[in-house]
């Protein structure tokens, strides 16, 4: 149900350790799997009839399937268990990582240092309120706090670790699937773009980060994030499987780069904890460091226009229930507008689903690109099926840098 984490900053984990993680992750699976089908079936059969009996037609948006749901006695249980397996997958590492943090701060130092892992941090940043005033997705602490004055590295600690509970084995061996779905859709699509640098926003700790290195091993990529904690676990994090990351903390709604500097401009599950006016001055800034020609690539879950009602509804649950406030404010947005508002042309937009990368063979994923996938509700939800969404533009048009 989940396997090891495969890098050199492994915490040391007891049989108690190893089940109770293996149990959060079965809970997890079972809740957004037979639970979650249980519910949609519920709905289909109860809630959706009766309303288009009354109203002559069934719900058109999530917000009006939520109405439906929220008095429902199953919707209740089922938010119940599953906002539970959400703490629990913290509570299940984080006592390792308490017990072994200054061992921890200690060996990413040695593997930064011995291995060449760059993390740049920033004393002076402040960390905005839309990472420092909740605790993000139910994380204590949320990502960012400093527990001990030794190169600190424990929030990343727990984030990785209790993301490998939390995806209970469908993000790919690293939890980098999503870095190697985007990076490789981008590469077998446009066999001609050779990117020289590659800027990803809001890396956490770097899973999707490594990716575009190891898929454009002749890039430069850059990693930046709020965090000074994940930054320093990102770099030792990168060092130990030998890929060279430049990991710097920096608040993407104001990059420090100069203009026309990146190819490739990437982010990843990002935009939807930040607030509308940061997605916009980030999308703005990101117009401006990328070349001509340059790419601005996002992954995301897709917008509830592309979706129906109770789907909408049931991708929309993280905004209500686990301390994601901008969630469904950023999935209620016309992303082509975002984009267009921050200064890249209408219809240079596009949009795709895409099936996990290091979960087929290489034939077999090309194959799917180059056909399409129609959305359907396997869009973004862990298990069999999974796909992920992304969206982007080229500045001033793919070719305009020759």
């Amino acid at each position: 149900m989940i396997k090891d984490l495969q890098h050199d900053l492994r915490i040391p984990t007891g049989k108690d350790d190893r089940s109770r993680q293996r149990f959060v992750a079965s809970l997890r699976s079972h809740v957004l799997g037979p639970m979650a089908e249980s519910m949609r079936q519920r709905y289909r059969k109860h809630y959706e009839p009766a309303y288009e009996k009354a109203q002559g037609s069934p719900p058109t948006d999530g917000a009006e399937v939520h109405d439906l749901m929220i008095g429902d006695e199953y919707f209740r249980y089922y938010s119940s268990v599953r906002y539970n397996a959400q703490e629990m997958a913290f509570r299940s590492v984080i006592p390792m990582i308490d017990k072994s943090l200054d061992e921890l701060n200690e060996r990413a130092e040695a593997v930064r240092e011995g291995k060449g892992g760059k993390a740049v941090v920033d004393p002076d940043l402040e960390v905005p309120r839309n990472v420092s005033a909740i605790d993000v997705h139910l994380a204590p602490g949320s990502y960012h706090t400093e527990f001990s004055d030794n190169n600190d590295v424990g929030a990343g600690a727990v984030y990785d670790n209790a993301i490998n509970v939390f995806a209970f084995n469908q993000m790919g061996l690293n939890m980098d699937d999503i870095g190697h779905t985007m990076s490789n859709y981008i590469r077998i699509k446009h066999p001609d773009f050779k990117p020289e640098r590659i800027l990803d926003c809001g890396c956490s700790v770097g899973h999707n980060s490594v990716p575009w290195k190891q898929t454009y091993p002749e890039a430069d990529v850059t990693a930046i994030d709020v965090s000074a904690p994940c930054i320093r676990y990102a770099a030792a994090r990168a060092a130990s499987f030998g890929v060279d990351v430049n990991f710097m903390q920096m608040n993407a709604t104001n990059l420090k780069f100069p203009d026309d500097h990146f190819d490739v401009v990437f982010s990843s599950m990002f935009l939807h904890e930040l607030p509308l006016k940061d997605i916009r001055a980030y999308l703005k800034e990101a117009h401006r460091v990328l070349k001509p020609g340059g790419l601005l690539l996002t992954m995301e879950l897709p917008p509830n226009s592309n979706l129906e009602a109770y789907d909408q509804f049931y991708l929309d649950w993280d905004c209500y229930y686990n301390y994601e406030p901008y969630y469904k404010p950023f999935r209620d947005q016309d992303y082509r507008e975002l984009y267009s508002s921050a200064g890249f042309e209408a219809d240079q937009f596009f949009e795709f689903q895409a099936p996990r990368y290091t979960y087929m063979p290489e034939a077999e994923f090309k194959a799917i690109v180059e056909s399409g996938s129609e959305y359907n509700e396997r869009s973004g939800v862990l298990g069999e099926g999974l796909l992920w969404y992304g969206f982007g533009s080229w500045k001033y048009g793919f070719g305009s840098w020759k």
